[in-house]
Order: C-alpha cells, then sequence, then structure tokens
C-alpha cells in the first residue's frame, strides 16, 4: 500500500482536497479532526493538568489553547509532547486497516506534515497549493481571524514555495473544484500503478 501525506498551509484548500480524495474512494487520515476528538477524550486530562485554564465542560477548548500557545514554544512543545503521541498511535492503527482491507493507496492529511517531520512516515507528498491572494482571501473570511493571527500562523509554517519543492505532487486548489479532482485522479492512478 502507498502512502500519500496530504499537506498545505493554512487556506490553501486541504480539507475541501481530502474530501475530493475520499469521493475517489480513498481512505484519508485527518490529523486535526483526530485531535480534536483527541481534545474530548484521551488528550483531555493531560492538556487539563499542564493548560487548566482551556478546560471547559469535559473537553479542551481550541480558541483559548491556541492563543495560550501561539507564540509560547515552551507551551507549544508542552502540547505537542502530548499530543503527537497519540495522533502517531491513531495514524497507525488507521493504516493497519487500510492495509488488512488490501487498499492500494491511503492518504494521512497532516497541516505540519514537513514542519514535524510526518514527510518520513509516508511514501508520497501531495502538496496544496493556491496563490498568496487567494490563500489570504479564503483566511481573512474565517470567523474570528485577523491579519495578525493570520501572520503568525504563516511564520509557523513552512513557505508554500518549500512545501512545492519538497513535494511530489501538487494540487492547485485556485483552478476550481473540477481542476482539482482531476489532478487527484491521476495522482491516485500514478500511486495504483507505483503499488503494483
Amino acid at each position: 500500500m502507498i502512502v500519500l501525506g496530504l499537506t498545505g498551509s493554512i487556506g490553501m484548500g486541504k480539507s475541501t482536497t481530502a474530501d475530493l480524495f475520499r469521493r475517489e474512494g480513498v481512505a484519508v487520515f485527518d490529523a486535526d479532526l483526530c485531535v480534536h476528538a483527541l481534545y474530548r477524550g484521551a488528550a483531555y486530562e493531560p492538556v487539563k493538568a499542564r493548560f487548566p485554564s482551556v478546560a471547559k465542560d469535559g473537553a479542551i477548548d481550541r480558541a483559548l489553547l491556541g492563543a495560550l500557545v501561539l507564540n509560547d514554544s515552551v507551551a507549544m512543545a508542552d502540547l505537542e509532547g502530548i499530543i503527537h503521541p497519540a495522533v502517531a498511535e491513531a495514524r497507525r492503527q488507521f493504516l493497519q486497516v487500510e492495509r488488512n482491507s488490501g487498499a492500494a493507496v491511503a492518504v494521512v492529511d497532516v497541516p505540519l506534515l514537513f514542519e514535524t517531520g510526518g514527510f518520513r512516515h509516508v511514501d508520497a507528498v501531495a502538496v496544496v497549493s493556491a496563490s498568496s491572494a487567494e490563500q489570504r482571501r479564503r483566511v481573512l473570511e474565517r470567523p474570528g481571524m485577523t491579519e495578525a493571527k493570520f501572520l503568525a500562523i504563516q511564520q509557523k509554517q513552512m513557505p508554500d514555495a518549500e512545501k512545492r519543492r519538497r513535494s511530489h505532487f501538487l494540487i492547485q486548489t485556485d483552478r476550481g473544484l473540477e481542476a482539482a479532482r482531476r489532478q487527484i485522479s491521476f495522482i491516485i492512478a500514478a500511486l495504483r500503478q507505483v503499488d503494483r
């Protein structure tokens, strides 16, 4: 089975792209959704113990947590020390299920695939990209997003040009859904050929 890492900076269209892979019959492990589930489950107590002010009604308030760790490298490292091992285990289990089912291709959707070293655990990488103007427009349309917050997030992410350079496949998302779907179909066909 070929494991494809799917990544892209904020506002590039990665979630929509992951959905397009699903529509093509490829299973996708979504690291963000996994983290959200962990905040309501197994990671709740450890995160609450380290960051007591972010625990609300049996779950971790992600907005409060994000504000707390965004510009604090020690706090961010502590959070990652709690979350990353749990996400890695969930990903391992997902991939085992897909291998056992005989899947030719599985996708792991990880926003910080390069930044966290996750690219070492996949066979190929597809980066989702769009023009910087389109990225900015998409991000600033999000509820609660500000220019300052957008810039802070961008500074924590590898530049788009570097992600493109390091990836095996590029999915350009500012040319419409049908164009993105065609790119994804091509990638899946290519990976299925490799898996034979």
